[in-house]
C-alpha cells in the first residue's frame, strides 16, 4: 500500500499535536505544514508553506488536517475540498451552523471525507461509556480549565462545552427540546463561564458548566440510568460503575483500553478516507453539536438582558 500523504495547515499549538502524530504513524507521510507563519511552520523539518494555495499547487495529497483558528475554518477547509481533498477540520467546525452546513454539502457533492476534531469522542473512557449506556437519564458534566489567551475569538461553550454537548447529543440520539442557559464573561471580552440545562423529549435531563477561568482542570461527566450511575473522568480516562445487583449496592471500575484520543482520531481519519467510510465524527453531527451551542448562547444572551433590566430597575 503506498504512503498516505497529508498536510496539516496551522502550526499553532494544537496543529503541532497533530505534526507529532502524523509524523510516528506508520504508512503516513506528512508532506507539508503550513502557516501564514513561516517561521512557526518551518521548524519541523518538513516543507513549509505560507498557504493553502501553495500546498496545492506543490503537493498531491489524500487528507489534510485543519487547525486553524475558528474564524479561518471554512475558507481553508472549502479551499482544500474544492481541491478534492479530503479533510479533518478542527472543533467548532466553522463560526456558524450555516456555514458548517456549506462544507457539509461541499464535501458530499465531491464524495470526500469530512471529520470534525471532536476529540472526546475517541477518548478511552467514552468508548467504555458508550458500551455501558442504557437508558440515559441525567447527565452531570464538569468542564473547567485554568485561563490561557487561546481560544479567545470564541466563547466558552463553543471552545470547550462543545466537547460535551457532542457526546451528550450522541448518547442521547436527540436534538434538546429545552433549553436553559447562564453565562458571564470574566477576562475576555466572550463568555467565560456558563452553565446550561438540556431538557429532551425522552425526559433525559443534562446539566452541563464549563468554565476557562477555574483555579483547576476539571474534566468529569456522571450520568444516570436505570439502577446504574456512571462516572466518568476524562483526564484519568477511568470509568466507574455504581449499581445494584441481585439486591446489593455494587462499585465496580470498568475495563478501559488506555490510547492517546488524537492518535485515535487521525488513525479513525485516515482509515475512513482509505476505505471510504463515514467517519465516526461527521459533519451533520459537528452542525448538531454547534446548533445547540449557539441556542445556549442566545439564552446565554436572553438572560444577560433579563439581569441588565433587574439592575436596572432597583432603586
Amino acid at each position: 500500500m503506498s504512503k498516505f500523504r497529508i498536510a496539516v495547515v496551522g502550526a499553532g499549538s494544537f496543529g503541532q499535536n497533530h505534526i507529532r502524530i502524523l509524523r510516528q504513524l506508520e504508512g503516513v507521510e506528512l508532506v507539508a505544514v503550513v502557516d501564514s507563519n513561516l517561521e512557526a511552520a518551518s521548524k519541523f523539518g518538513i516543507p513549509a508553506l505560507a498557504d493553502v494555495q501553495e500546498l496545492l499547487r506543490t503537493s498531491q495529497l489524500d487528507a489534510a488536517v485543519v487547525a486553524t483558528p475558528t474564524a479561518t475554518h471554512v475558507a481553508v477547509a472549502a479551499r482544500l475540498l474544492e481541491a478534492s481533498v479530503s479533510v479533518l477540520v478542527e472543533k467548532p467546525i466553522a463560526q456558524t451552523s450555516a456555514e458548517g452546513e456549506k462544507l457539509i454539502a461541499l464535501a458530499s457533492s465531491r464524495g470526500l471525507i469530512l471529520q470534525v476534531g471532536h476529540l472526546e469522542r475517541f477518548n478511552p473512557a467514552v468508548l467504555a461509556l458508550e458500551k455501558a449506556v442504557t437508558v440515559p437519564l441525567f447527565f452531570e458534566v464538569h468542564r473547567m480549565s485554568v485561563f490561557t489567551p487561546r481560544s479567545l475569538d470564541i466563547d466558552v461553550v463553543l471552545d470547550l462545552m462543545i466537547h460535551d454537548l457532542d457526546i451528550v447529543l450522541s448518547l442521547t440520539g436527540a436534538m434538546p427540546e429545552e433549553i436553559r442557559a447562564a453565562g458571564i464573561s470574566v477576562l475576555s471580552p466572550k463568555v467565560d463561564i456558563a452553565n446550561v440545562r438540556l431538557a429532551f423529549a425522552s425526559g433525559c435531563i443534562a446539566n452541563l458548566t464549563a468554565s476557562r477561568v477555574s483555579t483547576e482542570r476539571i474534566r468529569k461527566l456522571r450520568l444516570f440510568q436505570p439502577g446504574e450511575y456512571l462516572s466518568l473522568d476524562y483526564q484519568k480516562q477511568e470509568l466507574t460503575r455504581l449499581g445494584v445487583r441481585s439486591g446489593n449496592i455494587g462499585f465496580e471500575a470498568l475495563p478501559v483500553t488506555p490510547g492517546e484520543p488524537l492518535r485515535l482520531e487521525l488513525e479513525s481519519f485516515i482509515e475512513a478516507v482509505r476505505e471510504r467510510h463515514k467517519p465516526r465524527v461527521d459533519g451533520l453531527q459537528a452542525v448538531n453539536a454547534l446548533r445547540v451551542g449557539e441556542a445556549i448562547l442566545a439564552k446565554i444572551e436572553e438572560h444577560a438582558g433579563l439581569v441588565a433590566r433587574t439592575l436596572r430597575s432597583r432603586p
